[in-house]
């Protein structure tokens, strides 16, 4: 007599697994949230609106953007990594995570432990520029004017932390030039620096720059990627122009989850994301923001996600960057 509960009971636990596929099955049954770590209108924004316009359409529900700037992305972070790990809140993630690590004492999160890789988004170019009116034609012949005269030129950059402020003091220690790498509050203060002659040269995101290199009011001596970018072909990469072997610098965008959400789910959005970064219409979206679409697999992603959070806490210690 006593065998039939328990019978009843042991029958109940194993039908409990053949209900998680249903589940598994019925996702997405409702709008996710992308969760993006800049303000609106800029290139990561854009990015993530186009991507997410088109993989919502591949999962049959709309990806809504929800920009939470500030903080260098802990913000952001923060907000998905405390969210439930069901799916529907993603994260984009961005070089800028990799930086965190390594620029605060304190995070409210481990961007290892406490997020789930999905996909590489795509990487975009920066690149190191001079007024039009510089006398500095070539990368070479500026690094030579700063070995001869130590300390009096000046390589401007945006805020503190970020990827093109890092990206200059890692170029000043590769080359052993002693440049004085100054920050400045933003994009338009750091050109009219450079236009008013008050820096000698300055590293940025290309795409922001375009207009003034088509305007010819800025003139760009190289871009800091692996490769020439297919926006100014002849300019040379800072490998070519210095011999810098090696020297690699993109900011990148890509797709997180919080830890612990279903690996059906991550597998099923690297999958659709790879599909949608294939596709022509986003390709050239993408290409006009001077974005190369580039997926990955979640594991090319964490690896990736491990190397820049060394590489970049190194140069925040070699560079003597006081933590925040």
């Amino acid at each position: 007599m006593r065998r039939r509960p328990f019978l009843a009971s042991a029958l109940a636990a194993l039908a409990v697994p053949a209900a998680w596929p249903a589940r598994a099955a019925a996702w997405p049954d409702k709008p996710i949230r992308l969760v993006v770590p800049f303000g609106a209108g800029g290139v990561a924004d854009l990015t993530a609106r186009a991507v997410g316009q088109a993989l919502g359409r591949r999962l049959g529900q709309s990806i809504v953007v929800d920009n939470r700037p500030g903080a260098g992305g802990v913000v952001a972070g923060e907000a998905v990594a405390k969210a439930a790990p069901d799916g529907y809140t993603l994260l984009l993630m961005s070089n800028g995570t990799a930086v965190s690590e390594g620029l605060f004492k304190r995070l409210p999160f481990d961007a290892r432990k406490d997020f789930v890789p999905i996909s590489l988004l795509g990487r975009f170019d920066l690149a190191l520029v001079v007024p039009g009116t510089s006398k500095f034609t070539s990368l070479q012949a500026m690094l030579d004017a700063a070995r001869a005269d130590p300390g009096r030129l000046n390589l401007g950059t945006i805020n503190v932390g970020s990827t093109q402020h890092l990206a200059a003091e890692l170029f000043r220690l590769s080359s052993k030039a002693e440049l004085q790498v100054v920050p400045f509050n933003g994009t338009p203060a750091l050109v009219t620096a450079l236009r008013g002659g008050q820096i000698d040269a300055a590293v940025e995101i290309l795409s922001p720059l375009m207009p003034q290199v088509q305007a010819q009011a800025v003139r760009p001596l190289a871009v800091l990627g692996e490769t020439r970018s297919p926006l100014l072909p002849q300019v040379p990469t800072v490998a070519e122009a210095a011999g810098l072997r090696g020297f690699d610098v993109s900011s990148w965008n890509a797709l997180a989850a919080p830890a612990k959400t279903p690996r059906d789910i991550v597998e099923r959005l690297a999958r659709e994301t790879r599909e949608v970064l294939a596709s022509p219409e986003v390709k050239k979206q993408l290409a006009d923001l001077n974005v190369q679409a580039r997926a990955s697999t979640p594991g090319e992603l964490a690896a990736l996600l491990d190397r820049e959070i060394r590489r970049w806490g190194d140069v925040i210690e070699r560079a003597g960057i006081a933590r925040q």
